[in-house]
């Protein structure tokens, strides 16, 4: 018998990590899973404290519990309580392992995940990875940062992230990341798919490094079979740029709806 689609529109999936042209390895993770309809990107922080080991269990404990999901697929807050509680569990297997081998003590990382359903996706993320959405010629960030200068423009002591930046407040003061303390803050959320939606999932060596607009153009310009492509596209820019750190993305496109 065949498994049951996922969703209801046709998905298509592409998927990259790099080094960058500066950092001595690469701290990220992506972990895909389309038969799922599953995305999950990590930036591991720490640097010599193991990042790269905290974002791999990141990515492999939420794919892992996810395909265990009794159901969750079926309906849209199922599917978003499902995906919080997989990071969170992450969250506690990074620590136990920090615990149990000490040269990986004050190892963490941000994440990023999506779960695609019939008609919606459901997304959780922690830290500064991110989640877009192209509608047409509209790019949206549809996560927030969890982050310092994000809080104190949030907060109306800028009114830009630029004036931050302006002012001396660095980009990468994470104020929320898995393995940091036992109990982590997860935002979660649920949206409406509709075909011709296009989702970036990427950490910061990507979003730090091009600007909005041009991402936008490079997505506006993907055709019927370009997906691959412009995910190398995607990569080669960041690292023209300065590649000054781990670059990783995944794209989700949602087709046309499938025939009943």
């Amino acid at each position: 018998m065949d498994a049951k689609p996922v969703s209801a529109f046709e998905l298509d999936f592409a998927w990259r990590t790099d080094q960058g042209r500066v950092r001595q390895r690469n701290e990220d993770a992506v972990v895909v899973r389309p038969e799922f309809g599953l995305v999950v990107v990590a930036d591991g922080v720490g640097g010599a404290t193991a990042g790269h080991v905290a974002s791999r269990l990141a990515t492999e404990t939420i794919a892992e519990r996810f395909s265990r999901r009794v159901g969750a697929g079926a309906n849209a807050e199922k599917a978003r309580l499902y995906l919080q509680a997989a990071v969170e569990e992450a969250n506690i297997t990074i620590l136990r392992h920090a615990k149990d081998n000490r040269e990986c003590s004050g190892m963490g990382t941000t994440v990023v995940v999506g779960a695609v359903g019939r008609d919606w996706l459901a997304f959780a993320h922690v830290g500064d990875s991110r989640l877009y959405r192209l509608r047409g010629e509209e790019l949206v960030q549809l996560s927030r940062d969890h982050s310092f200068i994000q809080e104190v423009v949030d907060q109306g002591f800028f009114n830009t992230r630029e004036d931050a930046r302006r002012y001396g407040i660095g980009e990468n003061i994470l104020t929320r990341a898995l393995g940091s303390t036992p109990s982590v803050a997860v935002s979660s959320d649920v949206i409406a798919i509709d075909s011709g939606d296009l989702f970036l999932f990427c950490t910061d060596g990507l979003s730090g490094l091009v600007p909005d607009d041009w991402l936008t153009q490079i997505l506006s310009s993907i055709g019927d079979d370009a997906l691959e492509s412009a995910a190398d596209a995607l990569v080669r820019l960041a690292n023209e740029r300065g590649g000054n750190d781990n670059i990783t993305l995944a794209l989700l496109r949602v087709g046309e709806r499938a025939a009943v």
